[in-house]
């Protein structure tokens, strides 16, 4: 499956991110996608692929934001 399939189905996919272990794997996953639409993106120059990138990255920051969030009791 290309990279640009694979992005759409993580994009497209509900993630329930229950445990530690999906967000880190959640969060790894989107950032090799982002990478790698990167360098597709330096050759065609296609704003669509811009676009998922970004979502892309919210999606990711969202998740990381749920992983890195600081416990209560400090």
């Amino acid at each position: 499956m290309d990279v640009l399939a694979q992005a759409y189905e993580f994009e497209s996919s509900k993630l329930s991110l229950k445990t530690t272990n999906d967000r880190i794997l959640a969060s790894r996953k989107a950032k090799d996608l982002i990478l790698s639409l990167n360098e597709i993106y330096k050759q065609k120059k296609d704003d669509s692929i811009m676009d998922l990138m970004k979502r892309l990255t919210a999606i990711k920051r969202k998740v990381e934001k749920r992983l890195y969030k600081m416990p209560k009791d400090i």
